[in-house]
């Protein structure tokens, strides 16, 4: 959604996406596909830890046919729109959305315990696990180097894993059933 909202493309055409259906893991297949149909040109995907999760085994695709995509996994440990959603409409309720959930964590959890159990996967060591290369990122000061090494890759996929704030909303957004002209277009602070 934010690539969408906030992406520069020089090309008419560059992007694909599902738009705002809601389609968890379309993004690294349709970068696969993407690749395949375009050997010359660098395909970069990118999805929340959530939506990633749902196809990540097809790193073993990427790997297999050493295509050089670049996999931006943007993790904020939940699943974010629907945490948004549930933030929003159901006074943080997280039930289901935190991905760092254990069955000993408390029932009514609002996302703001301190000393959560430790995200699982670790998607660096994911990648590297499949043959790709992963890196993650925690400071903007780590952005370009990250950035630099996924382009000098040129045989194998690359996954950067940028950690998020937690609690990072994508706006506007319209709420269910409503009109266009209901659009939340920031935060109530």
């Amino acid at each position: 959604m934010w690539t969408a909202q906030f992406g520069t493309f020089k090309t008419e055409g560059s992007l694909i996406t599902s738009g705002g259906l809601g389609t968890m893991g379309f993004g690294f297949p349709a970068a696969i596909g993407a690749q395949l149909g375009n050997p010359d040109k660098r395909v970069v995907s990118i999805s929340g830890d959530g939506g990633f999760q749902m196809n990540l085994q097809e790193l073993a695709t990427a790997v297999q046919e050493e295509l050089p995509i670049v996999t931006i996994v943007m993790n904020n440990e939940y699943l974010g729109m629907v945490r948004q959603w549930k933030g929003l409409f159901f006074d943080k309720r997280y039930a289901g959305t935190c991905l760092k959930r254990r069955r000993s964590c408390p029932l009514q959890c609002d996302g703001s315990i301190t000393n959560c159990p430790k995200y699982t996967p670790d998607f660096v060591m994911l990648a590297e696990a499949y043959g790709a290369t992963g890196i993650r990122v925690t400071s903007h000061e780590q952005i370009i180097p990250a950035l630099q090494a996924a382009a000098d890759n040129k045989r194998f996929p690359t996954l950067i894993e940028f950690v998020i704030e937690r609690e990072s909303n994508v706006m506007p957004m319209i709420p269910s059933g409503a009109a266009s002209t209901d659009m939340i277009v920031e935060e109530d602070k």
